[in-house]
């Protein structure tokens, strides 16, 4: 185990990481901020699709999980460009599969959406 806080501390000290996480992605991140909006609006747009806790369940988890793919993606893309600025194979393929992951996400809401929406308004 590595030194450091332990318990409530080391909880608290996470806590605040990750809030700096947070404000470095508002800040530093224009897809961030752009897919927050997204997550915003259909969140309170799920409030009216949705017709039962697990449709609301439906609706809103892929959009949560938007943004922690989000926030990955920013994390391989600022940790590739602080290892180099030369073009490399490896680096540009971290970057594409990080940014595949996004869209694969974007997918998984639109599908989740559509199916919720199609059981709502064509229902037999």
């Amino acid at each position: 185990m590595k030194p450091g806080k332990s318990g409530i501390a080391r909880l608290v000290d996470a806590t605040g990481y990750s809030i700096k996480g947070l404000k470095a992605a508002w800040q530093n991140e224009a897809a961030f901020r752009q897919e927050l909006l997204l997550v915003l609006v259909l969140g309170v747009a799920s409030f009216f699709l949705a017709t039962n806790p697990l449709e609301w369940l439906i609706l809103v988890t892929p959009l949560l999980l938007l943004l922690i793919v989000e926030l990955l993606n920013s994390a391989i893309e600022n940790t590739v460009d602080r290892i180099g600025d030369e073009i490399h194979e490896l680096a540009g393929r971290a970057k594409d599969m990080g940014s595949a992951a996004v869209l694969i996400n974007l997918v998984l809401i639109a599908v989740c959406w559509a199916v919720v929406a199609w059981g709502r308004y064509h229902a037999g």
